[in-house]
């Protein structure tokens, strides 16, 4: 059994790879604050739910393909897994830019705490599998 079959081990590496995706979408947002008619995005908050039995089988949609790896992926193109939200934020600028400073911070510093939160978790899952192997650190 590979640890990445244990299924607490995978949630929270699939958690920790959205935090940094998250992380480079919120610098974007940061770094396209004077940007006119730029919109602040975000992604959707992770569900670890357990698929349903019987649930119908996933839609497979069309996207665009980079060719070569010099090609510029448009906005929401990205070659991530994760879904992107768009907040409902009204406050726009005269030059059409919608990004608030402040609640952008605010949301770098929640996803940085988060972040701390699960690689704790993350280590100390791999503590306790360590001492149940009997190679602990004590």
């Amino acid at each position: 059994m590979a640890i990445s079959d244990i299924p607490i081990l995978s949630m929270l590496k699939t958690r920790l790879q959205w935090s940094q995706q998250r992380q480079s979408v919120l610098a974007e947002n940061v770094a396209n604050a004077d940007t006119p008619s730029y919109r602040s995005r975000d992604l959707a908050p992770l569900k670890f739910d357990a698929p349903v039995q019987g649930a119908a089988p996933p839609l497979f949609t069309v996207s665009l393909t980079r060719t070569e790896s010099g090609h510029i992926a448009g906005i929401g193109q990205n070659d991530t897994p994760f879904r992107s939200k768009n907040d409902g934020n009204y406050e726009v600028r005269p030059t059409g830019n919608a990004v608030n400073l402040e609640q952008e911070m605010m949301k770098v510093a929640a996803n940085q705490m988060d972040y701390q939160a699960v690689t704790a978790l993350y280590s100390r899952s791999l503590g306790l599998l360590k001492t149940a192997l009997g190679k602990g650190t004590g």
